[in-house]
């Protein structure tokens, strides 16, 4: 997976990066946000392998808006979502996965 993230495009439906080893990634927002990996959304395990995770939350529409994005070392992002949820980290192999 690339190193570096050169820059990032948001619009009302997608996000693209520029990865400086020239790969580009498109994403949709509804896809994004559905595969938020912080533990409310996507659960924690114990140590026996159980999986907990927050109740099941509608999206308002608001809540595919992007505020900010933060680079969080030279491998993930955290997004800040105007709904106010902004816990989730994105590995950028997690990105790539969701542009494929």
């Amino acid at each position: 997976m690339p190193i570096k993230l050169i820059d990032h495009f948001v619009s009302n439906k997608i996000i693209a990066f520029k990865f400086e080893d020239d790969l580009e990634l498109l994403i949709p927002l509804k896809k994004l946000r559905k595969a938020c990996p912080c533990a409310h959304c996507s659960g924690e395990k114990d140590i026996f392998g159980n999986i907990y995770k927050g109740e099941p939350e509608s999206l308002p529409p608001h809540g595919l808006v992007i505020l900010k994005i933060n680079l969080i070392g030279n491998y993930a992002i955290r997004v800040f979502w105007k709904d106010g949820h902004s816990s989730g980290i994105y590995p950028f192999d997690l990105l790539k996965n969701l542009s494929e």
